[in-house]
């Protein structure tokens, strides 16, 4: 049922939102100091190409260093990110069949406002940490 959920996805909003992070990530490296956070946006890229089968949970090691980082990703890059998030969920839940795309559009969300002390595992691995 993932791979079908996933094909879906890909078709109806993955592709575009993997495009839009892979631009952001591609202008975050342009600089030494960006390259972290554009590494994280290739990170949630794939992870908003294939959603279903994975989750993000909280690094148990992230400290002080990803909460300025996160303040940072907000003002360079998260913001118009989410706005992508939000503009394809509302797409998607116009139709009955997009509905459940819309939400996991709104799933999104949170990740690419604050990405870094994020990891992405397996759903059936919730609590694996690297």
């Amino acid at each position: 049922m993932k791979i079908i959920l996933n094909v879906i996805w890909l078709i109806l909003s993955g592709f575009w939102l993997f495009l839009g992070y892979l631009l952001a990530g591609l202008l975050l490296c342009v600089t030494i100091i960006g390259i972290p956070f554009g590494i994280a946006a290739f990170r949630i890229g794939v992870y908003a190409l294939w959603p279903f089968g994975y989750t993000t949970v909280e690094r148990r090691d992230a400290g002080a260093p990803s909460c300025v980082g996160n303040v940072l990703w907000l003002l360079l890059a998260g913001w118009w990110l989410t706005l992508a998030h939000i503009t394809t969920g509302i797409a998607l839940c116009l139709t009955i069949i997009g509905i459940p795309f819309g939400i996991a559009n709104f799933k999104l969300i949170p990740v690419s406002l604050f990405p870094l002390g994020r990891e992405i595992v397996p759903t059936d691995q919730p609590f694996a940490t690297r």
